[in-house]
């Protein structure tokens, strides 16, 4: 028993050392939900910036979608999947933000068996709204803390693509519209 006790703390502590192990988190974000919280704000002293996401445009295949693309803009990132009840409730108040001009959406749309059910799903509601598709889930990597059956889910970030709020559960447009008028004076606010 000694012997098997010993043999999975080494294990354990083998995967989480050498050139290989995940850094532990500094200057990035790293989803934390106390209490289970599934509404959270981050005041700006707190935020933290999104790590680089990117991938195929589901639309567009080979076309690559980039966080980077919306340089200086309030980015809504959602992360959908066709298959997700809730998601088909949230699509159409994230399109009522996007065609509000008042920050970018960006879908992440996971764990599908083919992209034409996101292509599907995007058409019959009349997204227009960029989305990465991504079966495996791997952009989820970017939202370290975040759990790969937390879908539908819902980030906001700052100009500096930093995460002012997060949603762990389905959203409407009036959930998502104070806070981005939050983030947009606190960007005039700013001393140019």
């Amino acid at each position: 028993m000694k012997r098997l006790a010993l043999a999975l703390v080494l294990l354990i502590g083998a995967c989480s050392t050498g050139d290989d192990a995940a850094p532990i988190a500094g200057g990035e974000f790293q989803l934390v939900a106390p209490g289970g919280q599934v509404k959270l704000r981050y005041p700006v002293a707190e935020r933290k910036p999104l790590q680089a996401l990117s991938g195929e445009s589901l639309l567009e295949p080979g076309k690559t979608v980039n966080l980077g693309d919306y340089a200086g803009k309030i980015v809504v990132v959602n992360i959908w999947g066709s298959w997700c009840p809730p998601c088909r409730t949230e699509a159409p108040e994230l399109q009522k933000i996007q065609d509000a001009g008042t920050a970018q959406v960006l879908g992440l749309d996971v764990k599908e068996t083919s992209p034409d059910h996101g292509k599907d799903f995007l058409v019959d509601r009349g997204l227009n709204y960029p989305s990465i598709y991504d079966p495996s889930g791997r952009s989820l990597l970017a939202f370290k803390g975040l759990s790969p059956n937390a879908v539908p889910s819902t980030f906001i970030l700052d100009e500096q693509h930093r995460v002012a709020a997060v949603f762990l559960v389905g959203v409407l447009a009036s959930d998502l519209e104070p806070i981005i008028a939050e983030l947009a004076a606190e960007s005039s606010a700013r001393p140019s």
